[in-house]
């Protein structure tokens, strides 16, 4: 019996690849026939649409060697590949992207730049700039970074604006490492410092924002409350109060905020002093609800 999918068979036609496709799959196949017992597993990738595009300020920077400081900024500095690797035809990485934190570096091959006035560092000339990283273990950091090969130039020590230390890595960029103070943010007047989910049943809250978003949960400070890892989202249940989701507002002067609350129409209650605060409940002149946090210490 003939196969009906035979009317659909179309000869096959040989084509060329891409050129960058082919220098890609040759030089991983070489790495891979030629060095198997000591490649090192592939970059850590994640999804693309995970940070769709870079902060506003984004170092770009050349190395002579872009295969090696791709996987040696992804392992002593904890990231992330962004993306695919763009390569050239000769096999030399065009562009690469790697995620640190909330930050992206962006890199390329020296090779890669052809008549662009762009060089790797000059191992033997001092460096022109210094790049600084925020990092959540400046000592850790460090020492991941000097047994990787780095020089370090400044010991991990204590600074009014945090710990630092400073090193040159084996590609010649020089990097400022530091751990901000425990007390510093990024949050500024006016943002929503925390966010409190009221619920009537909390372990079916539990379980639904669990499933939906993934939250995961840590117990809280007050019966009845759980903290949402991770994030400044509390969760508070079984009290019999009506659902509501209360929103506290950072200030920088609880007391003159609270006058203009009161000012302007709306309620404020008297300000309490809290271990992680100044702290007073408020409402506008519509009556919902919210709360003032300054932070103290």
């Amino acid at each position: 019996m003939t196969d009906p999918f035979d009317a659909l068979h179309a000869p096959v036609a040989p084509v060329d690849p891409d050129p960058a496709f082919t220098a890609d799959l040759r030089e991983r196949l070489r790495r891979a026939v030629l060095h198997w017992k000591d490649t090192p597993m592939p970059t850590r990738a994640r999804p693309e649409t995970e940070t769709a595009w870079p902060p506003a300020l984004t170092p770009y920077i050349v190395v002579a060697d872009a295969r090696a400081a791709l996987d040696w900024y992804v392992e002593v500095f904890d990231g992330h590949q962004r993306g695919e690797v763009h390569l050239m035809p000769d096999g030399a990485i065009g562009h690469a992207e790697i995620g640190i934190g909330d930050a992206v570096l962006m890199l390329a091959d020296a090779a890669a730049a052809g008549d662009t006035p762009v060089a790797a560092p000059d191992p033997d000339r001092l460096p022109s700039h210094t790049l600084h990283l925020q990092v959540p273990d400046v000592d850790a950091t460090h020492t991941r970074a000097v047994a990787a090969g780095a020089r370090s130039e400044r010991a991990p020590a204590d600074y009014p604006y945090g710990r630092v230390a400073v090193l040159a890595d084996p590609f010649g960029h020089r990097w400022m490492l530091n751990t901000a103070p425990a007390h510093a943010t990024r949050a500024r007047p006016g943002d929503i410092g925390y966010t409190t989910v009221v619920v009537g049943d909390a372990e079916t809250a539990k379980a639904f924002y669990g499933a939906v978003l993934g939250w995961e949960f840590d117990p809280g400070s007050v019966p009845g409350g759980w903290q949402v890892r991770g994030r400044d989202i509390g969760l508070w249940g079984g009290t019999g109060a009506p659902p509501r989701t209360d929103l506290c507002f950072r200030v920088a002067d609880i007391h003159a905020a609270t006058a203009a609350v009161r000012a302007h129409g709306g309620t404020a209650g008297e300000v309490d002093t809290k271990p992680y605060g100044l702290y007073a409940e408020c409402a506008d002149p519509d009556g919902a609800a919210f709360q003032l946090w300054q932070v103290t210490g």
